[in-house]
C-alpha cells in the first residue's frame, strides 16, 4: 500500500499505485494521461466514452472501463480495489461511487491536486488563482495577458478549458501558471499539508447563490469558493463591494505576510485599487500609498478595449491587482490592458439596426452573472431561461423590471420565471418560446424580440441559466442567436406576426408600449 503522504512531487515513487480516474472528459484523460506516466496503474471509469479518447487510452496504457449505469459500484471497480480515485469535476459528492470510495476509506482527490503535487516535473511554476460566481473567465484571460505583456511565460488554465495537468508536464514549463478554479475543483482541494495548493496570490471576485443544486446549500457553495484563499502566500485580492470575500480572506489561513488587496469601483483605501475621477489607480502597491497611487489606466482607454460595462471594469482592477503583486510595473499594465479584447458571448455587440441594439451574454449562466449585464442597459428586451440549478430566480427579476421593454423566456425553467414576471410585472409583455428543437428557439427569439423592441432599446441575451437543456454550451446558445439575428433582421418585416406554436402573455408591444 502506498503512502499517499509521500507523493509530493514528480519526482515521488508513484509506480505500481492503483487509481480508478472518475470520467472522461478532457480532465479525465489529462489525469490517466499524467498518471500513467507516472508509473500509476490506471483504470478510468466513465459513464459516456467517445470512441477516439477511448482509443487513445488503449494507446497510452490504460484500462477503461466504460458502464453507461454508474448508479452502482461496478465489479471491475471494486476488484480493481483503488488506492486512490481521481474525479472529474461533474461527479456530485453523493454520487455512489464516491459514497463507496468514503465507506471503503480510499482517498479522493481533484485533478487540481494531483496537479499541485506534481507541478516540479519541468519547473514549478508560480500558480495565480482565480474564482468567483462571475467574470473567472475574463479576469484569467486578462491577467494572463498582463503576464505576457510584462516577459512572463504564462498559462491561462484549469476551468477555462485547458487541463493544468497539461500545463505541468509542458516540456519547456512556464514561469506562472493563471488557474481558473470553479466551486467544483474547490470542493475536490483537500485541506491536508501535503494536498492543499499554496498559490503566489489569489482571488475570489464575487459570491452569489449558484451551483446550489451541486453543492447542497449556499453556505456549502461558499465554502468552497473559501478554499481559493487557503496558503496564499503574497497577496489575497478582495472585493470591496462584496463582503462575503472579504470574509473569506479574514477566515482564510494563509502564508505570514500575506497581504489582503481591495479593489473596487470607488475611491480606493491605502491598499487597495479602484477609481478616482474616471482613472483607475493602484494605492497598494505604490511605497508611499498613504498619500500616492499609480495611474493604471483611464475609464477611455477601457472603452476602446470594451471594458467599460461596471462587471468588465471590476475583472480589470481584480487582474491589476494579481499582477501589481508579482511585480509587473504600472506602464506595462497600461499598454497590456490597451491590446486585451474581451472573449465571445460576454456583452459582445452582435448587431445595430434599425436603432436597436443585439447583445449576446449567453455567458451569463446565473442569476448574478445576468445582474451584471442588466445593470450595463436600459431599456431592455431580456431574453432569459434555460437550467437554474435550483436558484431563486424571483429577486431577479424584481429588481430588474423597471429596465425591461419585454421578456422571453427559452427553456425548461420556465415556470419560476413565468411566476415572478407576473408577480412583479403583470402588464410586462412577456413571451414564451415553445420551439423544442434547438434550431427552432432563437429564430422565434428574433421574431418576438423584433416586435417588441423599439428605437433605443438592447435585446439582451442574458439567460441567468445553464444552457444544456437546449443547447450544447452557452457558447453554442450565443452562437445561434447571433445566427438568428443576422439572419431575421435582414428578412423579416417588424410588424410580422409569429409563428402559432409561440406563446405570449402581458399584453401585446407596440408602437406605444414602454417599460413595465
Amino acid at each position: 500500500m502506498t503512502d499517499l503522504t509521500t507523493l509530493t512531487s514528480w519526482h515521488s515513487d508513484w509506480e505500481g499505485l492503483r487509481v480508478a480516474v472518475l470520467g472522461l472528459g478532457m480532465t479525465g484523460f489529462a489525469a490517466a494521461d499524467t498518471l500513467v506516466e507516472l508509473g500509476a496503474e490506471v483504470l478510468v471509469v466513465a459513464a459516456s466514452a467517445p470512441a477516439e479518447t477511448a482509443d487513445l487510452l488503449d494507446v497510452i496504457g490504460a484500462e477503461l472501463l466504460h458502464e453507461p449505469n454508474l448508479d452502482t459500484v461496478p465489479q471491475r471497480l471494486a476488484d480493481f480495489a483503488p488506492e486512490l480515485v481521481i474525479v472529474s469535476p461533474g461527479f456530485h459528492p453523493d454520487h455512489a461511487l464516491l459514497l463507496w470510495a468514503a465507506a471503503a476509506g480510499i482517498a479522493v482527490w481533484g485533478d487540481i491536486e494531483l496537479a499541485w503535487r506534481v507541478r516540479d516535473k519541468v519547473r514549478a511554476a508560480e500558480w495565480i488563482t482565480v474564482t468567483g460566481t462571475n467574470g473567472k473567465t475574463t479576469t484569467v484571460q486578462l491577467t494572463a495577458h498582463l503576464l505576457a505583456t510584462a516577459g512572463h511565460r504564462v498559462a491561462a488554465v484549469g476551468n477555462i478549458g485547458v487541463p493544468v495537468l497539461d500545463a505541468v508536464r509542458d516540456p519547456i514549463g512556464f514561469d506562472v501558471l493563471v488557474v481558473e478554479l470553479s466551486s467544483y475543483q474547490l470542493h475536490w482541494i483537500n485541506q491536508t499539508p501535503e494536498g492543499a495548493i499554496s498559490p503566489f496570490a489569489s482571488v475570489c471576485l464575487n459570491l452569489a447563490d449558484d451551483h446550489l443544486d451541486w453543492h447542497g446549500s449556499a453556505d456549502a457553495y461558499a465554502a468552497a469558493k473559501g478554499k481559493v484563499y487557503d496558503n496564499t502566500r503574497v497577496a489575497c485580492v478582495y472585493n470591496l463591494d462584496d463582503d462575503a470575500t472579504r470574509h473569506m480572506v479574514e477566515e482564510a489561513d494563509v502564508v505570514e505576510g500575506c497581504r489582503a488587496i481591495g479593489f473596487g469601483l470607488g475611491a480606493p483605501g491605502p491598499s487597495d485599487l479602484g477609481i478616482v475621477d474616471g482613472i483607475i489607480v493602484d494605492r497598494a502597491f505604490h511605497d508611499d500609498r498613504r498619500n500616492s497611487a499609480f495611474e493604471l489606466t483611464t475609464h477611455g482607454e477601457l472603452a476602446q478595449a470594451g471594458l467599460t460595462a461596471p462587471h468588465s471594469v471590476a475583472n480589470v482592477l481584480a487582474a491589476s491587482a494579481l499582477v501589481r503583486a508579482f511585480g509587473v510595473a504600472p506602464a506595462v499594465v497600461r499598454e497590456a490592458i490597451a491590446t486585451f479584447r474581451i472573449d465571445h458571448h460576454r456583452t459582445e455587440t452582435v448587431l445595430e439596426s434599425d436603432g436597436v441594439l443585439w447583445v449576446d451574454d449567453s455567458k451569463a449562466t446565473n442569476p448574478h452573472a445576468a445582474q451584471a449585464a442588466l445593470l450595463a442597459f436600459d431599456p431592455i428586451v431580456w431574453v432569459v431561461g434555460g437550467l437554474l440549478k435550483g436558484v431563486d430566480i424571483d429577486p431577479l427579476v424584481e429588481q430588474n423590471v423597471k429596465r425591461l421593454r419585454a421578456a422571453i423566456i427559452i427553456g425548461e425553467d420556465r415556470l419560476a420565471l413565468r411566476s415572478a414576471f407576473a408577480r412583479h410585472a403583470p402588464s410586462l409583455p412577456v413571451f414564451e418560446v415553445q420551439a423544442t428543437e434547438t434550431d427552432g428557439v432563437m429564430p422565434q427569439v428574433v421574431r418576438f424580440a423584433i416586435a417588441a423592441a423599439q428605437p433605443g432599446d438592447t435585446v439582451l441575451l442574458a439567460p441567468a441559466a445553464a444552457s444544456m437543456d437546449q443547447f450544447d454550451s452557452y457558447s453554442d446558445r450565443g452562437r445561434q442567436f447571433a445566427a438568428a439575428v443576422h439572419d431575421q433582421t435582414r428578412t423579416t418585416n417588424p410588424g410580422g406576426a409569429a409563428d402559432d406554436d409561440d406563446t405570449r402573455s402581458g399584453h401585446e408591444p407596440g408602437p406605444d408600449t414602454t417599460a413595465a
